[in-house]
């Protein structure tokens, strides 16, 4: 049995259970770090657990032989900036601990149970208060120096068309600041659940994700691109990206194929329990819970 963790921006979403069929799941606001962490650890308090896994909002820590590890570093949430968030959790309910993004959290859990099963290759893209990405290649989940932060390549940006300067505080008008939710509500002045289906901001949504969506497809030879996150729950923009990919690529390879994640807004904390049977296969051995344990 292992506990999961999606620690988001604006919430941190908790479960247990081996699979998405017996996952149970609350939801804990994201507040000040010793508040949310604790609340975290009340949760799974006396669960028999024989490890958690963590998907978190970036930038993190993913280096094991680093004194950061599981640490969220340079993130623009002030209060959470170099803040250690597996490092407690594994102290306080005694198991191990597997930590990535949560966007690699969401691709490992599509790749066991959503739209890329026996898929070795293909990319993960969310779309919502930020964007991130997670790619798997052979079969393995890529890293390097750190983890991949797609949402802050740069991408075409013609001002007589879209004058907006862009939101990103680090980087201005990367595809982040461009194409991100909070992009969307600062350029046209509300949220983008409130835009008709018919409006402007789509097909310019749907050419920046599509840049983002062919430079990566032709970079990493994935065979399909799974669009996630609260913006892409606008169904319109799914034909209107995959037509702009196609003329972007212009005959010149073949397509992958782009579709949205079939554990929909579930992918991250599933993902996290692949992360938790990792840290056990790590460990060598299954935890033990200790004797204080209530469930």
């Amino acid at each position: 049995m292992y506990g999961a963790i999606e620690a988001g921006g604006t919430k941190f979403v908790c479960g247990i259970g081996t699979g998405p069929h017996d996952l149970r799941t609350i939801h804990i606001p994201t507040s000040a770090p010793q508040i949310t962490i604790q609340a975290v650890i009340d949760f799974f308090r006396g669960a028999r657990l024989d490890a958690i896994g963590i998907g978190s909002f970036g930038p993190v820590c993913t280096d094991r032989n680093s004194p950061g590890w599981g640490h969220i570093t340079s993130t623009p949430k002030l209060a959470w900036r170099d803040c250690d968030l597996a490092g407690p959790i594994g102290e306080a309910l005694g198991v191990p601990v597997g930590f990535d993004t949560d966007v690699n959290a969401a691709a490992l859990g599509e790749a066991r149970w959503g739209a890329a099963t026996n898929v070795r290759d293909f990319l993960y893209l969310t779309a919502g208060t930020g964007i991130g990405g997670g790619a798997m290649v052979n079969g393995r989940v890529i890293h390097g120096m750190s983890h991949p932060e797609m949402g802050h390549i740069r991408i075409p940006h013609d001002r007589n068309v879209d004058p907006f300067t862009g939101c990103c505080p680090y980087h201005g008008d990367c595809l982040e600041g461009l194409a991100s939710g909070p992009a969307i509500r600062a350029r046209w002045g509300v949220p983008a659940d409130e835009l008709p289906a018919d409006h402007a901001a789509w097909k310019l949504e749907a050419q920046y994700l599509a840049l983002a969506v062919w430079n990566f497809a032709v970079t990493l030879s994935c065979a399909r691109v799974i669009l996630g996150g609260g913006v892409m729950r606008q169904a319109q923009l799914f034909p209107l990206v995959r037509a702009e990919v196609s003329r972007l690529a212009g005959g010149y390879v073949d397509l992958p194929n782009i579709v949205p994640p079939l554990l929909g807004d579930r992918a991250g904390v599933c993902g996290a329990l692949v992360l938790a049977e990792g840290a056990v296969q790590e460990h060598g051995a299954v935890h033990t819970p200790c004797a204080n344990s209530r469930v």
